[in-house]
């Protein structure tokens, strides 16, 4: 599997989604490199993105 995204244009929106995400969990992401971040801090990122997109996809089914 690669990090190359298959349309490219989607990239943009999947940062937006990101920064959202983080935003609302308190994450401070900046533009770019993010190495910084605690294992904690990427985790509560990364579970905001499934919850939002889970919630989504049950809304799309009703």
């Amino acid at each position: 599997m690669s990090n190359k995204n298959v349309v490219p244009e989607a990239k943009e929106a999947l940062n937006r989604f990101k920064m959202e995400a983080a935003s609302e969990v308190g994450v401070n992401l900046k533009q770019g490199y993010n190495g910084d971040l605690t294992s904690k801090q990427a985790g509560s990122v990364g579970g905001q993105m499934v919850k939002k997109m889970i919630k989504s996809y049950e809304e799309s089914m009703k």
